[in-house]
């Protein structure tokens, strides 16, 4: 199994295109990573769901719509979105041309086999049987109807092997896999069984599972058959879930390791929902994005990015080449929470990790909605002699650290500090 050492980093179409993205979108999107963000270690580009479906044109989907397919029941793009699909190529042109500017490709699937396919009982690849043989009639997705789930025995499998085979000669990196990773423990075995075609396919890719909320009793499955599962339901641009991300990561963090990361989602900045209104942005004010990429970097959560980049403002570049928080999110082991406050009427959580190259990590959170001051024991952390120089990342700044710790911290911000 492909186990990558660093936690994901890339872009998602999915909030700014939802399942109406086009390959002219795409490529923008990975012209601009190519030019300005790989050198940061950027690299994924990933067409999220329904690429097959002609008629998509925003978030929404259309119930039982008519979807683009090869013979053997196996989706392929919409030639009028992508036209390099055309002809039968699929996405190895556009994957191609990914891998052209130095970065990956990856795409979205839903969990199981077309409805479209099965009720044509089309042949699978590569074997006797057919799409019926492979589906199982009472696995359907509650908020998509394009698929049922596939049978947990040789057939289901045969099916899974003629998608990843597919998905290998296009060239394809990641697979982002929905209706899935919460769908527990009823299809648990579909999941093992899909990770297992995916890793026999002959190409190394990242597995990606969602929806969240992940089981957290299954953490160990997680890191068995996935390099990254979602830990939260779709997050979005709202305080209230980046409030409550915190409790989620407090739990999840600890799983963090060597090729498997909790998923905390992808990251809303910049112009998003596109599909709607260009003018669409991200409702997160700057202090709660530096919130956001402090949390996610600390434990460890891929970097998704969600925006249409080639619009991005000088902060928001600011926010995702800074490279001391990327140094963190590659560098920090035994992320943990280490206390979580009220203090003059303002909450206050406090994080620590170590570096791996030596070091250590002190990120500061204020949860409330007025600016604060907090102070605290310095004998709450372990490991940081007095007299140390810390380095705020965000600003630069540097500080010494006496026998207490002090940092102003404005409301729904962050500030986080490097100690050598």
């Amino acid at each position: 199994m492909y186990r990558p050492k660093v936690a994901p980093r890339g872009w998602n179409s999915w909030d700014c295109y939802g399942a109406a993205v086009t390959e002219k979108e795409v490529r923008q999107n990975a012209e601009f990573m190519a030019s300005h963000l790989k050198q940061h270690g950027w690299e994924y580009v990933v067409v999220d769901i329904q690429w097959y479906e002609p008629g998509a044109t925003s978030h929404e989907y259309r119930p039982f719509a008519d979807l683009c397919m090869d013979e053997y029941g196996r989706l392929i793009p919409a030639p009028n979105r992508f036209p390099s699909s055309a002809d039968g190529k699929g996405f190895a042109p556009l994957a191609e041309y990914v891998h052209s500017l130095g970065l990956k490709f990856g795409i979205h699937i839903m969990r199981g086999i077309p409805r479209q396919a099965v009720h044509k009982n089309l042949p699978v690849f590569g074997t006797e049987i057919t799409a019926r043989n492979a589906a199982r009639f009472n696995s359907i997705c509650a908020w998509n109807p394009d698929m049922y789930g596939v049978t947990p025995d040789e057939n289901g499998r045969a099916y899974y092997d003629s998608i990843f085979k597919l998905y290998a000669q296009w060239g394809v990196d990641f697979i982002k896999c929905d209706d899935i990773c919460r769908e527990l423990p009823h299809e648990e075995k579909e999941m093992t069984m899909l990770s297992d075609a995916l890793n026999h396919c002959g190409r190394e890719m990242v597995l990606s599972l969602s929806p969240g909320p992940a089981l957290l009793e299954k953490a160990e499955l997680y890191k068995q058959v996935a390099n990254m599962w979602r830990i939260t339901d779709d997050f979005w641009d709202d305080w209230k879930l980046l409030y409550a991300m915190f409790e989620r990561a407090e739990k999840w963090s600890i799983h963090a390791g060597a090729g498997h990361f909790p998923d905390a989602d992808m990251l809303p900045i910049g112009p998003i929902k596109q599909d709607y209104d260009i003018n669409n942005k991200t409702k997160f004010t700057e202090e709660e994005q530096i919130t956001m990429m402090t949390l996610w970097g600390i434990m460890r959560s891929p970097l998704m990015i969600g925006g249409e980049m080639t619009r991005f403002d000088d902060f928001t570049m600011k926010l995702i080449t800074n490279e001391g928080v990327l140094r963190m999110h590659a560098n920090s082991r035994n992320a943990r929470q280490i206390f979580r406050r009220k203090i003059d009427e303002k909450e206050f959580i406090l994080w620590s990790a170590d570096d791996r190259d030596g070091g250590k990590y002190i990120a500061v959170f204020n949860a409330s909605d007025k600016d604060g001051t907090l102070n605290f024991d310095m004998d709450e952390l372990e490991n940081v002699p007095a007299g140390s120089d810390a380095t705020e990342l965000w600003s630069s700044e540097t500080v010494k650290i006496g026998d207490t710790f002090t940092a102003d911290i404005p409301a729904h911000g962050a500030k986080v500090f490097y100690i050598a």
